[in-house]
C-alpha cells in the first residue's frame, strides 16, 4: 500500500472541506434566488371586422326611401326592408305592430322591427336603434322647412346601419350568447317647438312612444337581458360620446365596462371620460318599465347651436351628407367587441 504522508493529507483534507463549503454556499444561493415571475397573461380584444362601408350603405339604403315618418310610403317601404335584412341575418325576425296617440292625438300605426340571435340563451344582450325620421324640421334656422319631414340620416338611420352591420358579422361569427335587435318606430314624433307652448306639463313621455310600447309589451314573454346599449346620433364627423346622465343612474356598470372597452380600443378620444347631459331616449322606457339596465351612446356636444347634439340635429340638413363612416366604425367596433367578449 502506498504511505500517505501527513502534511500532503492534512493539504487534502483542507481542500476537500474548501470544496464542500464552496457547493454549500452555491446552493445556499440558489434556495435564496427569487423564484421567477410567471409572464404576464395579455388581455386579448376581439379583433373587429365591423366594416364602415358596409354600414354605410346601409344608412344610405334607409334615406334612399326618403324620410320615414310614421304613415308614409317611405315609412312602409323602409319597414319591408329592415325586416328582410334582419330575416337574412339573424335566427329569427319579425315586426311587432302596434297602435298609438301622438301629442296632437293622431292614431299612429307603428312598427317595431325585432331580429333574435340565439332564441334560447339564457344569457342575452339587447341592442337597439330608433328608425322612424321626424316630421318637422322645427329647428331649421329658415322657418319656411319647419314643418317639413327629415330624411333622419344621423338621427335615426346612422344607429340602425351600425346594428345592421353588427348583425351581419353576427351572422358569420355567431355569438356565444343571445341577441336582441330591436328597431324602435315613433321615437321622434314629439311635439314640435311651436306645439309645446299648448300642452300642459312635461313632455317627455309624449316621445319614444315604440319603445314605451315594447317595453310594456315585449316579443317574449318575461324577457330579460343582462343590459342594452341603444344607439342614436352615432354618424357625425368628429364625435363626442360622453356619458348621458340616465345611463350613469340606471346602468352605471355597463357604462363603465363599455367606456374602459372603447378605451382598450384607442377609441378614447371619442368615447370621452365625463358625463354629458340628460336625454330622453328609448333607453329611458327599458330602464324604468322594462327593467333592463340600459345605456345611451348618443352624440353631445354643448357647443352646438342646437345646445346639445350635432348641428343639423332636427333640420333638413340631417341628410347622408353628414354620414361619416369613420365613426361608425368606432361606434361598430365597440359594440361588436361587446358582443364578442360576453
Amino acid at each position: 500500500m502506498k504511505k500517505i504522508n501527513v502534511s500532503n493529507y492534512k493539504k487534502l483534507t483542507l481542500m476537500l472541506f474548501a470544496v464542500m463549503m464552496l457547493g454549500c454556499n452555491n446552493q445556499q444561493k440558489q434556495n435564496n434566488a427569487p423564484t421567477p415571475s410567471k409572464p404576464v397573461e395579455k388581455v386579448v380584444i376581439y379583433k373587429s371586422t365591423f366594416d364602415e362601408n358596409e354600414a354605410y350603405n346601409f344608412v344610405k339604403k334607409q334615406t334612399d326611401f326618403g324620410p320615414r315618418v310614421p304613415g308614409t310610403e317611405a315609412h312602409a317601404k323602409c319597414a319591408e326592408y329592415l325586416e328582410n335584412q334582419l330575416d337574412n341575418y339573424c335566427d329569427s325576425a319579425f315586426v311587432q305592430n302596434f297602435k298609438v296617440r301622438a301629442f296632437d292625438n293622431t292614431v299612429i300605426d307603428g312598427k317595431n322591427i325585432i331580429g333574435v340571435f340565439n332564441p334560447e340563451a339564457v344569457r342575452r344582450v339587447l341592442l337597439c336603434a330608433h328608425w322612424d325620421s321626424r316630421p318637422f324640421a322645427d329647428h331649421d334656422p329658415n322657418p319656411d322647412n319647419y314643418f317639413k319631414h327629415i330624411d333622419g340620416a344621423n338621427d335615426g338611420a346612422s344607429g340602425v346601419g351600425v346594428l345592421l352591420e353588427v348583425a351581419r358579422q353576427l351572422s358569420m361569427t355567431k355569438p356565444g350568447i343571445g341577441v336582441d335587435i330591436i328597431f324602435f318606430d315613433v321615437e321622434d314624433y314629439g311635439p314640435d317647438e311651436k306645439s309645446k307652448v299648448n300642452i300642459s306639463g312635461t313632455t317627455d313621455h309624449l316621445w319614444c312612444l315604440g319603445s314605451q310600447h315594447w317595453a310594456r309589451n315585449p316579443h317574449d314573454y318575461d324577457y330579460k337581458a343582462m343590459y342594452g346599449i341603444l344607439l342614436d346620433m352615432v354618424g357625425n364627423t368628429a364625435p363626442s360620446f360622453k356619458k348621458e346622465q340616465f345611463s350613469t343612474y340606471y346602468a352605471p356598470r355597463v357604462v363603465d365596462n363599455i367606456w374602459k372597452l372603447a378605451s382598450d380600443l384607442n377609441y378614447g378620444d371619442y368615447f370621452v371620460d365625463e358625463v354629458g347631459g340628460i336625454v330622453t331616449d328609448d333607453h329611458l322606457p327599458l330602464n324604468e318599465i322594462a327593467n333592463i339596465p340600459t345605456i345611451n351612446i348618443i352624440h353631445q356636444n354643448f357647443e352646438s347651436p342646437n345646445g346639445m347634439f350635432f348641428e343639423h340635429w332636427h333640420t333638413v340638413k340631417d341628410n347622408i351628407d353628414g354620414i361619416d363612416p369613420a365613426t361608425l366604425k368606432i361606434v361598430g367596433d365597440v359594440v361588436l367587441t361587446t358582443i364578442m367578449k360576453e
